[in-house]
């Protein structure tokens, strides 16, 4: 009786073995976007642009601060674009060097960095935008405007977290919308 049994039950299993085993690929948690609506950051500092509303904006606390440097928080996405703010005294080539080297500290472990010029001639702003690729590059996005004259801000995007941009990159695409909003609205303050 035993034995017939279990060739009873062995028969479905052997039955249901026809076919090769394939593993099913690894799955990520689903990742819910916000809708994108912007508000306006319009406070005593010198510049202004629109931000997200579900972004938050501190001042930097770093011991490094300097006046008018902020972290733009994307607390849903666990990121954070820091923003500084220098004055231009005779030293915009030195700035713009010091962008270009942090930029190249991600090298080693970018695919690819490709720079797109910008410029908004009517506000007076220009800069380059940074998208560095690569599943381990730190900061996926960085940039720097200036009026050539006097003001000068520079952007990078971090996640606090070790980067796996190849899953990250759903709130990559859609944080880099919202920077490139933030870029097309910044104006200097006179």
């Amino acid at each position: 009786m035993k034995h017939l049994l279990l060739i009873l039950l062995l028969i479905p299993a052997l039955c249901a073995c026809n076919s090769d085993f394939t593993p099913k690929p690894r799955g990520y948690f689903r990742i819910d976007l916000p809708s994108k609506t912007y508000k306006k950051f319009d406070t005593t500092f010198p510049y202004t642009f629109e931000y997200p509303v579900y972004a938050r904006i501190l001042p930097d606390s770093s011991r490094m601060t300097e006046p008018y440097w902020i972290n733009i928080l994307y607390v849903p996405f666990n990121a954070q674009l820091h923003f500084s703010y220098k004055v231009i005294n005779n030293n915009l080539k030195q700035y713009l060097e010091d962008s270009r080297t942090l930029v190249n500290k991600h090298i080693p472990k970018a695919s690819a960095i490709q720079q797109r010029e910008y410029l908004d001639a009517p506000n007076k702003i220009y800069g380059l935008v940074f998208d560095i690729k690569g599943s381990d590059a730190a900061s996926t996005y960085q940039f720097y405007l200036t009026d050539s004259v006097s003001k000068f801000v520079r952007g990078a995007l971090y996640f606090n977290l070790v980067p796996n941009n190849d899953s990250l990159q759903p709130v990559i695409g859609f944080l880099k919308e919202d920077i490139e909003h933030m870029i097309a609205t910044f104006r200097w303050k006179k």
